[in-house]
Parts: structure tokens; sequence; C-alpha cells
């Protein structure tokens, strides 16, 4: 078991050893009950049947009550205290994930979305069922015990075959484990992988029927459905050779043990009660050797859900957090080199539009990243108001800083409620806000801001979910915001009429606004354009002047 897993799955049962302790508490009481009800008729057979006691029958039907009535209450109780342990651990690890994968900085990982998604569901909660084979392990182990003392006690021998099989039997599964364990993971691998193109097909089902490529990404997503469904195919026949092989083995110990009891109660050696006894014993013993044979094939499962959660909470973050309180100001790159960005140099004064020209993808994302605070510069310094960056306190940084994705996501049921990200805002700030992105068309039909956005706004084109959500971005109202290709998916006219609504709404000398874009009429209205190419700063004028380079007026003119 790797580092990471073993300490996640220790910090598991510390938060919950309360619960588990009362939980393995109880169900060995159980289990003890249980092994002793056998113990229970031998002993009714011999000193009340035997003997035609009255009153030694009288007291053995109450002990019997008593004995199956804590066996229920143990059961119950250790049922109840697990189930919290267990609920609350899953929602416990869920938030740990999403808090990961959302919070901060950000995390390096090379899993998509559909795979996240998967750990945070499926996998927390199959991790935090180890809590469950604790307890079961344990009271298995117990009522073992109490059932070796007790054949021990009836006859040297038999106690003797039962001390010695069972031990062996469990080890031989245990050997099986690994195996289970890597068909386990392999599954759920494939799983992810198939919940990763199920959410990027619906994700981009509308672009898909636009270019026709429905048929190409159905297949895609069957192909790695089939993978899955082989996958899980595979850890099932494991699961059942597992289940198969541990009842026939167990089936086996027993046999041996009722048939040698048989033969000693014919040679006098034991009495009838005793030979009952030990029938009965031999019978329970069915049930915590399978249990512990179930432990094991699911601490294989468990394990693999819990190395892929471990995974992500130890994933390295994208930068670190600082602690001082970002404040408006000049936003400047200092000659900044990180992947993308070879030596850049770049100011914004709090009152300025200006766009930055890029025709390359790491370009881009090396000035958004850094702008996020989702990456540090390997050499240089990016600073707001004169602190770098890294210094500031994450929130703090977001709460000054917005940089607006190019794919972005629509959350709320409701126009209104996508709108809202923060404060309450009345209805005309709103009107302002879609008036900007050129997406009040919205309000035209007679639900107004009451219109219902279904999956994140999965019912809306593709251009209006662009526009909605840089009104969203506008109305957020922070004293820098970047915004990425924010005009892609609008025609020519709607494009002049957005950038227009842009350069008014943030046309305040506090406010300062970067355009990352290849897009000419965003571009016009820009103070100032920074012409990248390369990674390095080409070229730095309006977008007037630079039509007059040629590389500059062809990655504008695409």
């Amino acid at each position: 078991m790797r580092q990471p897993t073993g300490r996640l799955i220790g910090q598991m049962f510390w938060r919950q050893r309360r619960d588990t302790a009362l939980c393995a508490g109880f169900w060995s009481l159980h289990q003890v009950c249980e092994a002793l009800v056998p113990v229970a008729i031998g002993l009714v057979i011999d000193q009340a049947v035997g003997t035609g006691s009255t009153a030694a029958m009288a007291w053995s039907v109450l002990g019997i009550f008593a004995l199956f009535t804590a066996l229920t209450m143990g059961w119950r109780s250790g049922f109840w205290f697990l189930s919290k342990a267990v609920v609350e651990e899953s929602h416990q690890l869920r938030m740990q994930v999403v808090r990961r994968v959302v919070g901060g900085r950000g995390i390096r990982t090379g899993r998509q979305s559909g795979e996240l998604l998967s750990i945070a569901t499926s996998d927390t909660e199959s991790t935090a069922e180890l809590l469950e084979l604790g307890s079961r392990g344990v009271s298995a182990l117990l009522g073992l015990t109490v059932s070796a003392i007790v054949l021990l006690r009836i006859d040297w021998s038999l106690g003797l075959g039962l001390v010695l099989g069972v031990p062996v039997l469990v080890l031989g599964l245990h050997a099986l484990g690994p195996v289970v364990g890597r068909r386990t993971a392999a599954q759920q691998q494939a799983v992810g992988r198939a919940a990763a193109t199920a959410s990027d097909l619906l994700s981009g089902l509308r672009p898909l029927r636009g270019v026709g490529g429905v048929d190409e990404a159905a297949r895609r997503y069957r192909t790695a459905s089939r993978t899955s469904l082989r996958a899980g195919v595979a850890t099932v026949k494991a699961g059942a050779v597992f289940t198969g092989a541990s009842t026939f083995v167990t089936g086996l110990l027993i046999t041996a043990v009722a048939a040698l009891a048989g033969w000693f109660a014919l040679q006098g050696r034991i009495t009838v009660g005793q030979l009952i006894t030990i029938v009965g014993l031999a019978t329970f013993i069915t049930d915590p050797v399978l249990n512990l044979a179930d432990c094991v094939f699911r601490l294989a499962t468990a394990r693999a859900s819990a190395a892929r959660v471990a995974e992500v909470l130890a994933a390295e973050e994208n930068g670190t957090s600082g602690t001082r309180t970002a404040q408006p100001g000049p936003l400047v790159l200092d000659s900044v080199h990180t992947p993308g960005l070879d030596g850049v140099d770049l100011a914004v004064a709090p009152g300025e539009l200006v766009g930055v020209v890029t025709d390359e993808t790491g370009t881009a994302d090396g000035i958004t990243d850094l702008l996020t605070g989702a990456r540090s510069p390997d050499r240089g310094e990016v600073t707001l108001a004169g602190t770098p960056i890294r210094e500031l306190d994450l929130a703090s940084l977001r709460r000054t800083v917005l940089v607006e994705p190019h794919g972005v996501d629509l959350f709320g049921a409701t126009l209104r409620e996508v709108l809202q990200t923060g404060d309450d805002r009345d209805d005309a700030t709103l009107r302002a806000g879609l008036t900007a992105a050129s997406v009040d068309d919205l309000l035209t039909d007679d639900a107004g801001w009451e219109r219902e956005l279904v999956d994140h706004g999965l019912n809306l084109s593709g251009g209006q979910r662009q526009r909605l959500a840089l009104a969203r971005a506008l109305l957020a109202d922070r004293p820098v915001t970047v915004f990425r290709d924010p005009t892609t998916a609008v025609d020519a006219v709607t494009e002049h009429t957005i950038a227009d609504g842009i350069s008014a709404y943030r046309a305040d000398e506090g406010r300062s606004t970067v355009l990352v874009t290849t897009s000419a009429p965003l571009l016009d209205r820009c103070d100032r354009v920074v012409f990248l190419r390369h990674g390095q700063v080409a070229a730095v004028g309006s977008h007037r002047e630079l039509l007059a380079d040629s590389s500059y007026l062809e990655v504008v003119s695409r």
C-alpha cells in the first residue's frame, strides 16, 4: 500500500474511531452470542432434556431468550453506529476531494473531469466502506476464537483442527486478494475513462451536431463503455471464483469437523449434547470465515478506490497561497518566464483596456494561468499593486482579479440564479450586464428572469451560453477582469455590439480590463494591444497601428 493511501485510511479510522469501536464491540457481542447458541442448545440437551428437570428447562428457555436478545441488539446497534460512520466519512472524503479539485489554486492531475467526478462519488463511498471491514474482521475473529475455545474444551483434536485449519484457509484466500485488487483497479480506471468520455460528449453535443461529429463521438464512447464492461465482467468473474473457492473450502472444513464429531459420539468420547454443540459450531463457523473471505475481497476493491482518492488529495498544487491581502492597482508582468512565455513584460494600469494577441494556445494559457495564481513564474515576477501574486491570499486575489476562461459553465436553474454571483443585484443592474453582453434577448419571453435553464444552459445555443457567461463576469465587477476569447461563438454584428458593451461597462478609472483575444472588433476598442509571438512581446500599439504588421494582420484576420 502506498504511503498516501495508508495515511488516508489511518486518518479515516481515527476520525471515526468512536463509532467504529462501538460497532466492533456490538458486532463482537453478536458473534460471541452466535457462537454460544450451539453451546446453549447442547447444554439444554444434556442438562434439561436429558434429566427431565422442569426448573432446568425453564432456566434454559430464559437463557436462550436472553442470548438471542443480546445477539439481535448487538447486530442492530453495531449496524447503526457503522452506518453513521460510513455516511459521515464518505461525505467527508467527498468534500475533501471536491475542495481539492475546485478550491485553492487547483491541482496538477492528468485526469479528466469525468474521472474526477467518479473518484468524488463512487470511490469515496467505497473507501469509507473500509470502516465496515475493520469491524467485521474483528468480530469474525472473536467469534472464531470463542468457537475454537469451546471445541478445545470439548475435545482438543477438534479444537486443534479448527485452530490450524481456519488460519490456513484465510491466508489462502488472502493470497487471491491482489488478483482481485488488480482487476478492480483496472475496472475503476475504465469506468472513470468512460465517465469522462460521456461528460465530454454531453458538454459538446451541440457543436458536434454542427460539425457532424456525433457519430464519431458516440463511437468513442461505445469503445470506452465496452472496455469498462469487459473490465467489470473480469472483476465479477474474479469475485465469483473467490467466493466459490471460499465457500467450497469452508464447506470441506465444516464437513470434516462434523464427521469427526459424529465418530467421537459413536465411540462415546463425547455426549449427544456435545455432538449437537460441535455440529452447530461447525455450521456457525461458516459465517465468520465467509465474513473474513468477503473482507479480503472487498478490501482489495476498497484499497483500489482509496488509492485513487489519495492520489487526488496528494496531488501537487499549481501554486501556493500567500497571506497578504490583495489590493486594486497596476497589474504587472516583469520578465516572466513560464511554459508558453519567454521573458514577457506587460503592465496594465487602473482604468486601462488592454488587448493581448497571440495565435499560440500555450502562450494564452500561460497568461491566464499566471493571472489566476494557478501557476507561479519560473523566472520573473507577476505583481498586483506592487505585491507579488504568489504572496497574496487566494480568496482576496479572486475578489480583486477575475479571469474568465474561454470554456465556461453556467450554474443555476434560472436566468436570475446564473447571474447572481454574490451580492443580490436588482433587475436594473442585471439588465445592464445582459445589455453589455448583448444577451438581453433572453428576457423577451414571458418567463423573464425566471426563464428555466436546463443542465447548465444546454437549452440555450452556444452563443447564448457564451454571452450569458460574459454578462455574469461583467456583473461580478472585479477591479481587474481578464477575458479569454469571449466572443468566439457569436456573429460579426453581435461581436461589434459586445465590443462596445464591454468598453462602456468597464469604463472606469479604477477598473482594469485585459482581453486575451484575436477578435478585431474587441481589439479596436482597446487602449493598447500587446502582440505576442513565440512567447515574446513582438509589438505594442493600438490595433490600427499594429495592422501594418503582416504577422499581426494574419493573426487577427483569421
